[in-house]
């Protein structure tokens, strides 16, 4: 059995941790409620400009369009979004086993890489992965002009032909204990198949035309994506880091009491034992 010193060391160590990871689960519990109002605000726009855009590519025996040309996809570029630090469960990691399950689901498809995130900029660099560009240490501070300027970088490399498809892969978020990795097709802009029994055709009116507004809306839509992404990876990573340290602090508590436990039974094994070595001095003295 461990000495009462060590025992007591260890209780202190674990002390000291549990007050790390329960002010950690505080800060995130703070974040998490900042990110997921704006993660859930930008729904509904998103929702009705993809719903929009998805009408308009539906048009296509009218509208043409590069970003609506689907082409044999030969070059795949995939956008990761993880965290810039762990301490938050399985959240970098089942969103890294998602991306190697596209890669493994497209063997004949030259895949590249582009990491929004350390966690998995640091994972594929490790395994010499193709990687496009990385944005690594922003702390979750994501802003529009950051998704627009990857939006445009990303479909210039799509209307060169250095790729043939761009997908984004990122956490949705549905609760603190729920995230969901999600893979969204971004380009080229497919129109949404709807079942004929709940099919019902909004017919739009478009003006000045169809035509010009999707020159317009185009950009705008990747855009969207990718910063709605964003949003949703952030409300993610402070949920799933406030679920992991909540669970940490409880284990704490629970790893003091057994501690505590130990100790109060080594202290009376010391004191039963020192009781018995007076009256055995005792006994020999008589």
């Amino acid at each position: 059995m461990a000495t009462l010193k060590a025992i007591r060391r260890r209780i202190a160590s674990v002390r000291n941790i549990q007050q790390i990871t329960n002010a950690m689960r505080m800060v995130s519990a703070a974040r998490l409620r900042r990110a997921q109002e704006a993660a859930e605000a930008a729904r509904p726009y998103a929702e009705k400009l993809e719903a929009v855009l998805h009408n308009l590519a539906g048009q296509s025996q009218t509208l043409v369009h590069p970003l609506l040309t689907k082409r044999e996809e030969a070059k795949i570029d995939l956008m990761l979004y993880t965290s810039d630090r762990g301490l938050c469960g399985s959240f970098n990691s089942s969103l890294i086993r998602e991306a190697e399950a596209f890669i493994n689901a497209h063997p004949a498809q030259e895949v590249t890489i582009s990491c929004v995130g350390r966690r998995g900029f640091d994972y594929f660099r490790r395994r010499q992965a193709p990687m496009a560009e990385e944005h690594i240490n922003l702390g979750g501070k994501y802003t529009s002009a950051l998704a627009h300027d990857i939006g445009l970088r990303m479909t210039e490399r799509f209307l060169s032909g250095e790729s043939d498809g761009f997908y984004i892969l990122y956490a949705r978020f549905r609760s603190a204990l729920v995230q969901v990795p999600t893979l969204d097709q971004v380009l080229p802009i497919v129109p949404q198949e709807q079942d004929d029994a709940d099919a019902v055709s909004l017919d739009y009116l478009y003006e000045p035309t169809a035509q010009g507004l999707l020159s317009r809306l185009l950009t705008r839509y990747v855009d969207m994506l990718l910063y709605r992404a964003m949003l949703e990876s952030v409300a993610s990573e402070h949920g799933a880091r406030m679920t992991a340290m909540e669970n940490a602090t409880n284990n704490a508590v629970e790893m003091i009491d057994t501690l505590t436990l130990d100790m109060n039974r080594a202290r009376q094994a010391d004191i039963t034992r020192e009781l018995l070595e007076i009256v055995a001095t005792g006994e020999s003295l008589k």
